[in-house]
């Protein structure tokens, strides 16, 4: 699905020009290869169908980055494609496409992306409700994650000063039918959107959420947007 989250991400890329775009983890899903078994027969689109879509989306976004420098930060869902690899063909190791990065040339991988000694991204640590939070305290730094589909900015200030928990949200939309099952139906403290960073002087400045607020309708900076 192209998402009224990650048109809104387009159009943010094309008008601000970033100088790094992060996808901060879970572009691949693996759910024919998870260990989690599929619920109410839905159907689990194949390796293939994920990785061709993924190259889609991101191609898309490459299309627009224009310079930017592109990371990517592993998330747990991503790993599978490769453990999956590993834990049943180790005899392919180093055979060409057995690694996620091969599809993905122009993103650089990782599991955190330091932009300075006092900002971190990489796709989880804690979990839970307190996520951003509890990042934030235990690390030392700012730190912007993904994996609990929140997208929040969580501030602590303690005597070194005030540091930003983040959460990044996603960019699928959370009433899909991919996530009927997996929640049981039930209420989602989701939000669809990502983080705009700004740094000035070195200095990581109040991190701001772009947050989708209706179909094809995103909320920034006080304004209503249409994409």
């Amino acid at each position: 699905q192209t998402t009224t989250a990650f048109k809104a991400l387009i159009e943010m890329i094309k008008e601000y020009k970033p100088t790094a775009i992060v996808c901060n983890g879970d572009a691949l899903d693996g759910a024919s290869i998870s260990r989690f078994p599929r619920g109410d027969w839905e159907k689990i689109p194949s390796v293939k169908e994920e990785l061709d879509a993924c190259q889609y989306f991101l191609g898309e976004i490459e299309a627009v980055a224009k310079g930017a420098k592109m990371f990517w930060p592993l998330g747990n869902h991503d790993a599978r494609l490769e453990m999956r690899i590993i834990e049943n063909l180790p005899a392919f190791e180093g055979v060409r496409g057995t690694t996620l990065k091969e599809y993905f040339p122009a993103w650089l991988p990782c599991w955190s992306f330091w932009v300075n000694e006092d900002t971190c991204i990489k796709h989880r640590w804690k979990g839970g409700h307190g996520a951003g939070r509890a990042n934030a305290l235990n690390s030392g730094c700012n730190i912007i994650t993904g994996h609990t589909h929140n997208l929040a900015v969580q501030p602590l200030t303690d005597y070194n000063g005030t540091r930003y928990g983040v959460q990044t949200g996603c960019l699928a939309n959370i009433h899909g039918e991919q996530f009927m099952a997996y929640t049981e139906d039930n209420p989602k403290d989701w939000r669809e959107g990502f983080a705009l960073l700004s740094f000035e002087e070195g200095r990581l400045m109040l991190p701001e959420l772009i947050q989708v607020c209706g179909e094809d309708r995103f909320e920034f900076r006080g304004c209503i947007n249409k994409v």
